[in-house]
C-alpha cells in the first residue's frame, strides 16, 4: 500500500565473550548506529550484556531492559518456571515486534553467540514469521575460555563435547568418559556434581576452571586447585583433547 512504513529489523547482536575488543566489526557498526537497544538482565542488575557495551551506545539511544521474572529461585524442572519464562518471552516479543512494525530497527544485545544457548533464541523463534530478523554471530564464551588456558582444545580427530552442568550426574559422567575434549557450562551451584562426574570419568585431574574469560577479573586454574571455591555464573570447565598430531 502506498505510504506504508516498511518494517524495521530486529538484530540479534552477538557481543562475544565479554571483552569489547572481541566484538565483530559488523556488531560494532550496528551498535554504534542503534536507536533502540534491548538487553536481558536480572531484576535490579545492570545486565552483563549492557555492561559489555558501556560507552559504546550512541547518544539518545533508547534502552529497553528485559528483566527475567525468575532465574534460579525455583528449579527449571518446575512447570511454573516454564510458564513464567514463556509469558516473559511473549511479552518481550510483543515489545520488539511493535517497534519493528512501526519501522524501527532494534538491536538485541546477546552475550557470546546469539544461537548458542542464548535467551535471544526464544525471541527469534517467536518473531521469525512477523518481522525481518538478522543474527550477527560472535565468538563464544567457551572459545575465550580454552584460549585463556594457553593450550589448543582439540587435535586431529578429537571429539569435543559441550555439556551443561544442569544435566544428571550419570549422564555427565558417561559423556565425559566417551569424549576426547570437554567444555562444561552452567556450572554455578552444579559444581560439586560436575566434580563428581569428572572423577567418575577419570578426567578430573585434567580439568581447568576458567572464570570470567576475557573479562576483567579473569581467573584460570586447575579445577583440583579450586576446592571449596564458590564459582561465579560466568565459569567454564575445560578438558583438552590430546589427539593425533604430526
Amino acid at each position: 500500500m502506498s505510504g506504508a512504513v516498511p518494517p524495521g529489523t530486529v538484530y540479534g547482536l552477538g557481543l562475544g565473550p565479554g571483552d569489547p575488543d572481541l566484538m565483530t566489526v559488523r556488531a560494532d557498526r550496528l551498535l554504534r548506529g542503534a536507536r533502540h537497544v534491548a538487553f536481558f538482565r536480572k531484576a535490579g542488575r545492570r545486565g552483563q550484556a549492557r555492561g559489555i557495551v558501556e560507552g559504546l551506545l550512541p547518544e539518545g539511544a533508547q534502552e529497553l531492559p528485559m528483566e527475567y521474572p525468575v532465574t534460579t529461585e525455583i528449579p527449571f524442572t518446575d512447570p511454573e518456571y516454564n510458564r513464567l519464562l514463556a509469558e516473559f518471552y511473549e511479552a518481550c516479543t510483543e515489545r520488539l515486534a511493535a517497534l519493528a512494525e512501526a519501522g524501527e530497527d532494534v538491536v538485541v544485545l546477546c552475550e557470546g553467540d546469539p544461537f548458542f544457548y542464548g535467551s535471544f533464541m526464544h525471541l527469534y523463534m517467536r518473531l521469525a514469521d512477523r518481522v525481518p530478523l538478522e543474527v550477527v554471530p560472535a565468538i563464544t564464551g567457551m572459545s575465550a575460555a580454552w584460549t585463556a588456558t594457553g593450550a589448543p582444545i582439540t587435535w586431529g580427530d578429537d571429539m569435543l563435547s559441550v555439556l551443561m552442568g544442569t544435566l544428571p550426574e550419570d549422564m555427565l559422567a558417561a559423556r565425559m568418559a566417551e569424549s576426547d575434549a570437554l567444555v562444561v557450562m552452567k556450572i554455578g551451584r552444579n559444581l560439586d556434581k560436575v566434580r563428581r562426574a569428572l572423577r567418575r570419568a577419570g578426567r578430573f585431574d585434567a580439568a581447568w576452571l576458567v572464570e570470567f574469560a576475557s573479562m576483567p577479573g579473569q581467573s584460570v586454574q586447575r579445577l583440583a586447585e579450586a576446592e571449596g571455591r564458590v564459582t561465579p555464573y560466568f565459569s567454564i570447565i575445560v578438558v583438552h583433547g590430546q589427539g593425533r598430531r604430526p
